[in-house]
């Protein structure tokens, strides 16, 4: 039994999210085997939104840990703390979510050390369990328990990529931006734009997608463009808007801003 509150994991509101293909079903299918999923794509075309609806669907409530270089195993599975009464434990999001049934989402695995990642092993598998060494306790994961990993492969190099003995535990699912006709509908749903100006924004991203490997390390997300829509609907002159949002987060480069701001002042007029 636990006395953790389950609710404040739930989400009440249904996150919009537009299905590509068949990710949907294939979850769903996944879910009811609890297999582990590995989700990858690039930056900002929809992976955490994904998680998090399907979480929704599922009635499932949903643990997010954004990973980075300095989490430690003690970051994922808890850690003794000291206060007024002497030692007392806390458990670390992984724990939590095995010990209440959620769906753990560990986001960009990859920049988590692999030695941390290593503790993830035996709840991928049939023991379904975590050991606790600190504490000298070994959890079984409630039933309604899974884990979700995703990560960019293209930032993917020797010193940040997952072991095949991490990806061979998982599921996988491949991401990536939408179509141009279904991601200018995200646009407009996510931003409540009109459908002339979400299929210009998509057009620009096209544009900025070509260039990926060619001077750009990675294309404008779908995320993006949302922001540049956004900022149109609070007053923002459209090409400010675009440069803002599309243009300079992306890159430093002088030639690829110059290349980017020239399709945008074509495309705006």
């Amino acid at each position: 039994m636990t006395d953790i509150d389950i609710e404040q994991y739930r989400i009440t509101e249904e996150p919009f999210y537009e299905a590509q293909d068949d990710e949907v079903a294939l979850y769903e299918a996944a879910y009811a085997a609890r297999l582990p999923v590995m989700i990858k794509g690039p930056t900002g075309c929809g992976k955490s939104r994904f998680i998090e609806h399907m979480a929704w669907k599922l009635g499932k409530p949903i643990i997010t840990v954004a990973c980075n270089e300095d989490m430690t195993a003690s970051d994922l599975v808890g850690r003794y703390l000291l206060d007024a009464n002497g030692t007392r434990w806390l458990d670390g999001p992984l724990t939590t979510a095995a010990r209440i049934g959620a769906i753990c989402y560990l986001d960009e695995i990859v920049e988590a050390r692999q030695d941390t990642t290593v503790v993830i092993h035996p709840l991928t598998d049939h023991r379904r369990q975590l050991p606790l060494d600190k504490k000298g306790e070994l959890i079984d994961a409630h039933e309604d328990f899974q884990l979700v990993i995703s990560y960019n492969p293209g930032y993917q190099s020797l010193m940040k990529d997952l072991k095949q003995s991490t990806k061979q535990r998982f599921t996988g699912l491949d991401f990536d931006y939408p179509d141009a006709k279904t991601e200018a509908s995200i646009v407009e749903k996510e931003a409540g734009t009109d459908a002339e100006t979400a299929a210009k924004l998509v057009k620009i991203a096209h544009t900025a997608r070509n260039l990926k490997g060619h001077g750009l390390d990675e294309g404008i997300s779908t995320r993006l463009l949302v922001y540049a829509a956004t900022l149109m609907s609070k007053g923002v002159e459209a090409k400010a808007a675009c440069r803002m949002a599309m243009v300079r987060p992306i890159t430093d480069d002088a030639d690829i801003r110059s290349t980017l701001d020239h399709s945008i002042d074509s495309i705006f007029g």
